[in-house]
């Protein structure tokens, strides 16, 4: 298989530690960190804050009107440095989208290695971050930057939402459906990639998965019988699961065979191309899971793997998920599909294969 040529210059990934969503802290670190925190306290106009691990907070305005605001940023996941700026643009705004928005605009977030990476190189990450807002129809209305040891971009976003279009994590309901909107797998091609082994086929795969909008997840909202939204990013789908379970109080049960994937995760995963961060989300979630006997590591890491601008994990009427995933599909994600269920029970995960 013919690799993807890294620019002449270097490669960008090499400059970083981590990339895309697997720099995220592991769940059990930032767990950690937050659990001193105080409280957002009783403003009674924020309806989301820390509480559930959601994707973004919430402030209601009036009867008729939520600010959904979110930051997300990181460090390179590919060397193209136009493909980095789209990908963490991408990943930035699906917050909103996750949360049943719509954004309104942007700011940049940037830090980089001046003294290691030409300017025109970082004008390129900050040309891909434009180009994808301008697809989001949004502005990148201003920004920040520093001088850093890695390179950094990704977007502070602000949207709207009427308050009864609010999906939380913890809205989920028993005997729910499941349904995600696109493959996963992503870590594992990121993996790859970094050694040379990806192909050209399989990073156009990647590159046109990570800077799809989940724009979809603001139409979702608008049908009653889609109870909760979020993205499946950094922790894995296992991860975001069982934010979904503890946050609803239920088991989310996936059914590993329905779950898509990227065409070659499976291959990937089973010679060994597996992230750090996998092994992390594991280390810190592994207890609330519950698998099959005899799962594989390989797979049961695939599951754990993370998604750097993943899809959309929704819960909605079992009775209306057949028609829910067809409008999705239709809308341009054409590897949705109907994982698993919510039933009453523990908060955890449970892995049916």
């Amino acid at each position: 298989m013919n690799s993807v040529p890294a620019p002449a210059e270097f490669r960008l990934t090499s400059l970083a530690h981590g990339g895309g969503c697997g720099c995220k802290l592991s769940p059990a670190v930032l767990s950690s960190l937050l659990a001193k925190m105080p409280q957002a306290g009783p403003f009674s106009n924020l309806l989301v804050g820390t509480e559930t691990s959601d994707d973004a907070a919430v402030w209601q305005i009036d009867d008729k009107t939520c600010v959904i605001a979110t930051t997300d940023f990181f460090m390179p996941v590919v060397d193209n440095p136009f493909d980095f700026g789209r990908i963490a643009a991408t990943n930035a705004i699906s917050d909103v989208y996750a949360m049943g928005g719509r954004p309104i605009m942007a700011l940049a977030i940037l830090g980089m290695p001046l003294d290691k990476l030409p300017v025109e190189m970082v004008r390129d990450i900050l040309a891909g971050g434009a180009a994808i807002c301008a697809e989001a129809g949004i502005p990148v209305a201003g920004g920040h930057s520093i001088d850093a040891p890695e390179p950094i971009y990704g977007l502070a976003v602000i949207g709207l939402c009427h308050p009864s279009e609010v999906r939380k994590n913890s809205m989920a309901r028993p005997g729910d459906a499941l349904i995600l909107t696109k493959g996963i797998g992503i870590g594992i091609y990121s993996a790859a990639l970094k050694k040379g082994a990806l192909d050209e086929a399989s990073y156009a795969e990647m590159v046109a998965s990570t800077t799809l909008l989940n724009r979809i997840g603001a139409d979702l909202a608008k049908d009653p019988e889609v109870h909760a939204i979020t993205d499946v990013t950094g922790f894995g789908l296992l991860g975001h699961g069982l934010e979904i379970a503890r946050g609803s109080g239920l088991t989310v049960q996936l059914d590993a065979k329905r779950v898509p994937l990227l065409k070659q995760a499976e291959h990937w995963a089973e010679a060994g191309f597996i992230t750090g961060a996998s092994k992390r989300n594991w280390a810190s979630y592994g207890a609330s899971i519950r698998l099959p006997a005899g799962m594989p590591d390989w797979r049961r890491d695939l599951l754990a793997d993370p998604q750097t601008s993943g899809g959309l994990l929704i819960s909605c009427s079992a009775g209306s998920a057949d028609r829910i995933c067809s409008t999705i599909r239709a809308a341009g994600y054409p590897l949705a599909a109907v994982i698993g269920s919510t039933v009453p029970g523990e908060p955890v995960v449970k892995v049916l294969d």
